[in-house]
């Protein structure tokens, strides 16, 4: 018997530090465009993981947290959303928990047999209401967080996983935020850079988190800010694989070299200037064109995963890092590489949750293409889920 449609669902990530740092136009922005496709998808169950929530003035910035979520839930679009689940990590007093991510979790009123479970419990259990933390996420037995290790004790890298089960089908929702590339120059001298290989290896803990045995295995659905970046080094060499490279030292005082590639023609025109965090093309078209795709054979970070992890044809544009000033929703800014960060991917058996046929299509994409959102771009997934149909529970009720 053929697998039946279930209900809609949107999962989205999006990286927040920005909308914090500009709550009066940002954020504003920000909610804007996610009301607008929770009206136009008509999703049953949302989900939405944040990273860096709170922003960069993390110590002060719990009630900013509180007042993006009081906007969020206060929507007309979420009327019809009467239970939700939302954990916001800002626990900003412990360096060795604090993971700045956040988890929204919301269902519609229609929407029938929705559990979530309980880690500590090893059961599921009925969601009723409204219910919001904002501070530490330690206590709370319907998730398990994580810190992940890194050199600095700064580092807000983690994931956050919950479990669910909707009309039957039971998956696991990762949050996840993974290390940066620190040094512009140092990701483009070697290939994999060593930012890079640190992804791999703190991506190949969760992922060993997530399948080990301590529960029973589910699908799952991982996505944040992966912070994956393209190949710098083979890029470069493909793009300006003729140009004249020059090594300077702006500043003796900085000790940071720049590296300044130009025509060895057309009277040296500066192609492209590279700094420990200046990135900065004479021309970004590139990174506009048919959404990016030449750039595509540089995005390389899955390779590793082949077979444990799938994801949907990239068909937008890098999703960092856009400029910030209002205005300039389309342009990059100047600081790294643009490549897509963030995220949504599955694993194989989750990838089979996903409806396909010539009526329902998922769809994944970035959000607010001509608007500014901050230097991150929301992502988001939706597709219809599929139901057993040996599962006779009914899903939803006629809206």
């Amino acid at each position: 018997m053929a697998a039946a449609p279930g209900p809609r669902v949107l999962f989205l990530t999006a990286n927040v530090s920005s909308i914090f740092d500009d709550p009066e136009q940002l954020q504003k922005n920000w909610l804007q465009e996610f009301f607008e496709v929770v009206r136009v998808q008509k999703p049953l169950f949302v989900a939405v993981h944040c990273q860096e929530v709170g922003g960069k003035n993390f110590h002060e910035s719990k009630p900013h947290v509180e007042a993006f979520v009081r906007a969020l839930v206060a929507g007309e679009e979420m009327q019809g959303f009467t239970r939700a689940r939302i954990y916001m990590d800002q626990n900003s007093e412990s360096k060795e928990n604090f993971t700045a991510l956040g988890c929204l979790f919301f269902l519609h009123d229609s929407l029938k047999n929705t559990l979530q479970f309980d880690f500590k419990a090893r059961r599921f259990h009925k969601i009723l209401g409204q219910e919001t933390t904002v501070g530490p996420l330690d206590a709370i037995s319907s998730l398990e967080k994580e810190k992940l290790s890194h050199e600095s004790k700064l580092s807000r890298k983690g994931f956050i996983r919950t479990r669910w089960q909707l009309c039957g089908s039971v998956f696991d929702l990762v949050n996840i935020h993974l290390f940066h590339d620190a040094d512009n120059i140092t990701a483009w001298q070697d290939s994999p850079s060593i930012y890079s290989t640190t992804r791999q290896s703190a991506l190949s803990h969760v992922l060993d988190r997530v399948t080990d045995e301590r529960f029973d295995p589910a699908p799952f659905f991982i996505f944040g800010d992966f912070n994956f970046r393209l190949d710098t080094g083979q890029l470069i060499k493909s793009l300006y694989g003729e140009a004249q490279m020059e090594r300077q030292q702006p500043d003796i005082s900085e000790g940071n070299d720049r590296l300044v590639f130009t025509e060895t023609n057309n009277d040296h025109k500066v192609l492209l200037r590279l700094e420990k965090r200046k990135f900065e093309l004479a021309d970004q078209d590139i990174f506009h064109a048919d959404n990016g795709k030449i750039l595509l054979p540089f995005d390389k970070e899955l390779m590793p995963f082949k077979g444990r992890l799938f994801e949907i044809d990239i068909e937008y544009p890098p999703s960092y890092p856009y400029s910030e000033e209002q205005g300039q929703g389309c342009c990059y800014n100047n600081t790294r590489c643009p490549a897509w960060c963030d995220r949504i991917l599955m694993s194989r058996s989750a990838r089979e949750l996903l409806l396909e046929t010539e009526t329902s299509k998922p769809l994944y994409n970035h959000l607010g293409a001509n608007v500014c959102m901050g230097d991150h771009k929301p992502v988001l997934l939706t597709f219809h889920l599929v139901r057993d149909p040996a599962k006779q529970q009914p899903c939803c009720t006629m809206q």
